[in-house]
């Protein structure tokens, strides 16, 4: 059974930091890129930054740029998401999940973190 467990979110001020953490398990994580997706209510989801086997990584969404780190430890099963000198726009709920581009589909979706910024 394929389990995704994010955990790190929470209410911070502008300008503030968060780290994100998703524990996987039921599938072999080393083999597999890994993503952070957020969502806001009424909005699609949609890709925050991704992160190959071997390290390389993009931060995708363009607000995120410059702030935001994807990083990954294969020995834990275990993908980061740094989150620095938050904006209210960042707002949203953030979830991990495989990356759904070259042939990989993603796996069913956990309960993801909520990531409030506001002052």
């Amino acid at each position: 059974q394929v389990l995704l467990v994010e955990s790190g979110g929470g209410l911070v001020k502008p300008g503030g930091s968060l780290r994100l953490s998703c524990a996987t398990s039921g599938f072999s994580f080393n083999d597999v890129p890994m993503a952070w997706y957020c969502q806001v209510p009424g909005k699609e989801r949609e890709l925050v930054a991704y992160i190959g086997r071997e390290d390389f990584s993009i931060v995708e969404k363009e607000s995120a740029k410059g702030r935001f780190t994807i990083s990954r430890d294969n020995a834990k099963s275990t993908l980061y998401l740094q989150m620095n000198n938050l904006r209210p726009e960042d707002t949203a709920v953030y979830y991990c999940n495989v990356l759904r581009r070259f042939g990989y589909t993603t796996f069913n979706w956990g309960q993801g973190t909520q990531v409030t910024v506001s002052s």
